[in-house]
């Protein structure tokens, strides 16, 4: 018996020897694990608003914005990571290049969102591969905050109830893509991202179901700003006439340029005090 677990001790140590030869990478020629590896992320680029503002397609009036990431990676497996994200997005839209122009509803958002999930990568952490495709999905929550401009001045829509509906500025948001990554230098990568983020709620755009009564809102500003068309010298909109489109909820692209710089893990930590220069 004690031959036996004898032989079963070599056997493991003879195939943890044979792995950690095979794992070799840029830190010291040694294999890292990849648990516990932390990486920076950030990216920069366009946002893009898919909803009820937007019925057609003018190439010329997209209402692109900025979007923002600033985040990290923690690294669980070979190929997949924990990624969390703090982000910031412009969006915009205008039905005067619509096919509902005679509505002349408009917003302009700024919004922060915070979201959590993981990434997938193609090839695995030890191997550096020189471009790494991956896909990713998450959840996380996003601040709506739309504003509409009348007589020179942006108003906040959503104290105004322009729908006579009072609706969560705090909703869910589900968040799914693919990029891809290619290393620049032993710490750093660059790349290109595509994601598409999907709301629990229709009113990015303070713009979702039918025109109210206009005795239902609580100001004039409110039935102003619900009803437009009145600024085009058009009656105004029927109670209960088709304002948004509830069926499909809002939803915002993003475009973006990313960086991610590896900062490391205990391992790596350890052999870096190793190598310290003695203080005297």
């Amino acid at each position: 018996m004690k031959n036996r677990l004898f032989i079963l001790i070599l056997l493991l140590i003879f195939v943890r020897q044979i792995t950690l030869a095979q794992g070799r990478n840029k830190f010291g020629n040694r294999y890292v694990p990849p648990f516990g590896v932390l990486s920076l992320t950030g990216g920069i680029g366009v946002a893009y608003y898919m909803g009820d503002l937007r019925d057609d397609i003018d190439m010329a009036h997209l209402g692109l914005g900025p979007s923002i990431s600033l985040g990290a990676l923690y690294r669980l497996t070979e190929n997949v990571s924990a990624r969390g994200e703090l982000r910031f997005y412009q969006v915009s839209a205008n039905q005067k290049y619509s096919r509902n122009a005679q509505n002349n509803l408009s917003f302009r958002t700024r919004n922060p969102d915070l979201t959590l999930g993981l990434q997938a990568d193609l090839f695995s952490f030890n191997r550096k591969a020189p471009v790494n495709p991956y896909l990713f999905a998450g959840v996380g929550v996003t601040y709506l905050n739309p504003k509409a401009k009348l007589d020179g001045e942006w108003y906040s829509l959503a104290p105004l109830t322009t729908e006579a509906v009072k609706y969560s500025r705090l909703p869910l948001v589900f968040t799914g893509g693919l990029g891809v990554s290619i290393q620049a230098a032993e710490r750093l990568s660059v790349g290109l991202e595509l994601c598409n983020n999907f709301l629990r709620s229709d009113y990015l755009d303070d713009v979702s179901t039918f025109y109210p009564n206009p005795d239902q809102l609580p100001s004039d500003l409110s039935r102003r700003l619900s009803d437009r068309s009145p600024e085009l010298g058009l009656p105004a909109r029927q109670v209960g006439g088709q304002r948004g489109g509830p069926e499909v909820k809002d939803s915002y692209l993003f475009f973006q340029l990313r960086a991610n710089y590896l900062i490391g893990n205990r391992m790596q930590a350890i052999a870096r005090k190793k190598v310290r220069c003695p203080k005297f």
